[in-house]
Formats: structure tokens, C-alpha cells, sequence
């Protein structure tokens, strides 16, 4: 008897061994080949699969490359802020692909597939989450299907136009206040040269902070500093490949990581039971984003008591607020911070934006109606954004075998849509491409793109980033403020180093020379 159950257990540990070791080769090897005869079968071309890395170990090298020296500041920025996806279409063209580990990314760069990807909810899936980016979003960003359809259902009370229009005086408050730090910089009255990246970063942390927390906003904003590093940690995390199981492993940055997002949590969780407490009692007004989410969130329920599956869970509630921080801070920082330098360059359409900004508003505090009427100011900020898009690339996957376009995508294939690289092609914007010309949209971003998807700075179709209107806002708001105030050119230390974080950043800040008026 104890020999047949010692053979028994053998042969248990040996199929489970073998299941094992398959499992292992056919996720290192025989996938990734079969994945990449497919796609070489429909013309699709790019480097050799290397086992496990990929072609990750040379996209490390080209970014080490690439932002180790700056570039001239009317220089095509593609190869600084997408150096691999740009090598791999010079070399392989459009029709090409790179190795993301042993996962296969196809570049997407033609408009008619491009729609068609953004049209196709159920085809076409936000690639898998690592589970290192769950730590900072986790919510309608990453969510699909019915999931997804929830979340939004209950956040798009929250950026309604009334909504916004309560949000005005928030993002005057915060401005009003980096503005006053700036005046104070000027003693003699002469002009003053400094970095603005980094006010425009704190001045959107703390109208977000306002916006989405209301009265709890300090509270909000050492939350969103914590959010900040986290961000950090993990964008230099994602630059290896991912291996199971690595992120339990007690090295220094797991622990840091861990220990942010567990303090971000509990925060968070403490602001939403005072404000749920406040609010039942009365004490406190929903007319901010975390007030907002919680009313619309509270009255699903009310209204489906028999369906346990509506409304948002605390965890929930949590994901969405995290979200706010890169919806509402990173977006609108990134697009003044690089708007500030172009018309640092192009003094001829900063005049023409004070001109518009001093006919409608003259020196009095910018009304809703007068920032819906900016249309200088509008058509300079389309054309940042097609210059310097917030978020450089955009990823979907297939779950099953697929048809785009020409192509038939294997079960488990990666598109990328690289939208620093899309924006300033040729073939879909003229010659001029690279160049910065705001007259480009005097018509309209319809105009502008002749019909074309190819122009996407807050993606497409119904998962269409919900907070653009609150950014284009507050951006008016501010830019307004500040052409009132004050003229801007680039400082002698000014260096030009945009490379893609979280968002495109300034790698080496913005440094202006500010005059006051």
C-alpha cells in the first residue's frame, strides 16, 4: 500500500512538474514564434524574438540614449520621447512591430485602423495591466465592459458643464495664488527669470485638490504627493520586463511602493467616510468630485436595491480618486507647462492670445462665457497638444483572433498607437508637420484633420477621456491669468528635454524669462 501511494504522489509531482515546465516554454518560446510567424505572414516586420527580453533591453538602451543629451528646440521630438517605436519605424516602417518581452506590439498607424480600434470596444481591450500599475490606476481607465459602463455611468455627473462652471472659482484660487508667488519674485521690477514647471505642477495639484476634495483639500494634496513618487517608482519599475511573482520580493523599491500605497489608501479612505458623514448630516455640499461621486454613487443604489451589482465599492471609490490626480494634475500641467514654451518661441501668437484674452476680459477675473469664446487661445492649445500630446503612446490587445483593417490579429497580440509619432507625421499633416502652426485648427479639429482619426491627445470613441472639458478649462483659466499679468521667452538656461514619464514632461524644467506688465 505505501509503495502504490508513494507511486501515486510520484506520478502527481511529475505531471505537475511537466504541466509546469510547458507552461514556462510555451509562454518563453513557442507562443511568441507562433505569434510571430502570423504576423511576418501578413507583412508585418521587425526584430527576431529574443528569448524573455525581447527587444525591452534595447528600448532601455535607446532611452538611456535618448535623454542623456537634449535637442534643438525645433527638432522632431519623436525620437526623444519614443526613441524605440521611432528607430523601429525607420527601420521596418510602418507596418512593424516590437517585442514587449514575449508579447509582440504592433505599431498602428493609419487613421481608418485607428478608428476602427477605438469604435471596437469588445475587439480591442486597454492591454492587461501590470500589476505595479494597479497601484496608481485602477478605475474607469483600465476597467472594460459592463465594469467599465458602471464607472462612467456614475462619474459623468461629476464633469457636467454646471459642474464645472462651480469648479471656476477653484481653479482662479489656485492660480491667483502662483501668480502672487510670482509677482513677490520680482523686487526691482525688472524681470525675473525662473522654472515654472514646477508652480505649474503645484498649482495643479491644488486646484485638483480643491476640486476633488473641497474643504479636505490640504488633506488631498499631501495625498497627491505621495501619489506623485509612487508614479515615480513605478514608471522606473515598468521599464523591465515583468516577471511574475517579482513585485512580493522585499527589495527596497517593492517596499517603498507598498508602503506609499498603503498610506495613499488609508488616506483616501478617511476622506470619503468624513465627506459620506458630512454629507449625511448635512454639513457639507456635493459639489465637488469626490462629493459628486459619492451622491451619483449613493442614488444607483437607492434606486436598484434589489441589484446587488450597482454602485462602486470603498476600493472603488478609492481607484477613481487616484485617477482624478492623473486626469486632473498631470493632463493640464503638462499642456500649460509646453504651451508656456512655444509661445515662449512664437512671441508673434503669444501677443495675439493677450490680445484676445485683453478684448474679452480686459484685467477683470475670467468668466465661463469669455473662456468659451477664446478661440486664439483654443486653437494654440489643439496645436500643443498634437505637438506634445500628454500621454505619448496608447495600447489595446486582442483577445481572440481579430480582424483590423488588412490584418488578421492573433489572440493576444499588442497594438500600439504611438501618438507623439502620429501626430507630427507627414503623410497625415503636410510637410509642415513639425512645425508649430495654431491656424491649423481656425476651423476646427475637423478641419484641421481633413476627417482623419489622427488626432487623439484625450483618445477616441466612447472611452473618450471623460475630464478633457475640465482640463481645457482650467488651462484657459490659468493661461488667461497669466497673459494678463505677464510676457514670457525662453531663459538663456533654458534646455529642451521633453521625454515621456507618467506624461511628456520637460526633463530639465521650463526655465522662462517673465516680465511683469
Amino acid at each position: 500500500m505505501e509503495i502504490v501511494s508513494a507511486t501515486v504522489i510520484m506520478v502527481a509531482l511529475i505531471t505537475i512538474l511537466v504541466v509546469w515546465v510547458w507552461r514556462v516554454l510555451n509562454w518563453l518560446w513557442i507562443r511568441p514564434k507562433v505569434l510571430e510567424r502570423k504576423l511576418r505572414e501578413q507583412g508585418l516586420r521587425g526584430n527576431s524574438y529574443r528569448i524573455l527580453f525581447g527587444d525591452t533591453n534595447d528600448g532601455k538602451r535607446l532611452v538611456k540614449e535618448a535623454i542623456s543629451k537634449p535637442i534643438g528646440i525645433f527638432e522632431d521630438t519623436a525620437s526623444r520621447i519614443l526613441p524605440q517605436v521611432d528607430q523601429c519605424l525607420k527601420k521596418y516602417g510602418k507596418n512593424s512591430f516590437l517585442w514587449m518581452g514575449p508579447a509582440p506590439r504592433i505599431n498602428i498607424m493609419e487613421p481608418e485602423m485607428i478608428r476602427e480600434i477605438f469604435s471596437k470596444l469588445d475587439d480591442f481591450h486597454k492591454v492587461a495591466a501590470n500589476p505595479l500599475t494597479r497601484l496608481l490606476l485602477h478605475g474607469l481607465t483600465s476597467h472594460e465592459g459592463d465594469q467599465w459602463a458602471k464607472h462612467r455611468k456614475l462619474l459623468k455627473p461629476a464633469f457636467h458643464l454646471e459642474k464645472l462652471m462651480n469648479m471656476l472659482p477653484a481653479f482662479y484660487t489656485s492660480c491667483l495664488e502662483m501668480m502672487t508667488k510670482w509677482e513677490k519674485l520680482f523686487a526691482d521690477g525688472g524681470p525675473c527669470e525662473l522654472d515654472v514647471w514646477p508652480y505649474l505642477q503645484d498649482m495643479t495639484s491644488d486646484a485638483i485638490s480643491r476640486t476633488a476634495f473641497g474643504s479636505s483639500f490640504r488633506e488631498g494634496k499631501r495625498i497627491f504627493e505621495r501619489q506623485r513618487e509612487l508614479a515615480d517608482l513605478v514608471v522606473e519599475a515598468l521599464k523591465s520586463v515583468y516577471i511574475p511573482g517579482w513585485r512580493f520580493l522585499p527589495t527596497k523599491m517593492n517596499r517603498r511602493m507598498k508602503e506609499l500605497e498603503r498610506d495613499i489608501r488609508t488616506s483616501l479612505g478617511a476622506i470619503i467616510h468624513k465627506k459620506e458623514m458630512a454629507m449625511k448630516a448635512g454639513e457639507a455640499a456635493s459639489d465637488d468630485l469626490l462629493g459628486i461621486l459619492i451622491e451619483s454613487n449613493h442614488r444607483e443604489i437607492e434606486e436598484n436595491v434589489s441589484n446587488h451589482n450597482v454602485g462602486l465599492t470603498l476600493e472603488e471609490v478609492i481607484g477613481e480618486c487616484k485617477i482624478f490626480y492623473f486626469a486632473g494634475q498631470e493632463t493640464t500641467s503638462t499642456l500649460l507647462v509646453w504651451t508656456m514654451v512655444v509661445l515662449s518661441i512664437h512671441q508673434e501668437w503669444q501677443a495675439r492670445a493677450r490680445d484676445e484674452v485683453l478684448l474679452i476680459f480686459g484685467k477683470e477675473k475670467p468668466h465661463l462665457n469669455g473662456l468659451n469664446h477664446l478661440k486664439i487661445v483654443t486653437m494654440i492649445f489643439h496645436e500643443v497638444l498634437r505637438l506634445y500630446p500628454p500621454i505619448a503612446t496608447l495600447n489595446r490587445s486582442t483577445q481572440r483572433e481579430t480582424k483590423l483593417g488588412r490584418l488578421t490579429l492573433p489572440a493576444g497580440a499588442q497594438l500600439s498607437l504611438p501618438v507623439a509619432a502620429i501626430h507630427r507625421d507627414p503623410e497625415l499633416w503636410g510637410q509642415d508637420a513639425k512645425e508649430f502652426k495654431p491656424e491649423r485648427f481656425a476651423d476646427g479639429v475637423s478641419k484641421a484633420t481633413q476627417g482623419q482619426l489622427n488626432y487623439f491627445p484625450f483618445g477616441w470613441g466612447p472611452r473618450i477621456c471623460i475630464g478633457q472639458n475640465f482640463a481645457f478649462l482650467e488651462a484657459k483659466m490659468t493661461l488667461a491669468l497669466m497673459l494678463q499679468r505677464f510676457s514670457f521667452a525662453l531663459s538663456p538656461s533654458y534646455t529642451h528635454a521633453p521625454y515621456a514619464s507618467a506624461t511628456v514632461h520637460p526633463q530639465h524644467g521650463a526655465h522662462l524669462t517673465l516680465h511683469k506688465l
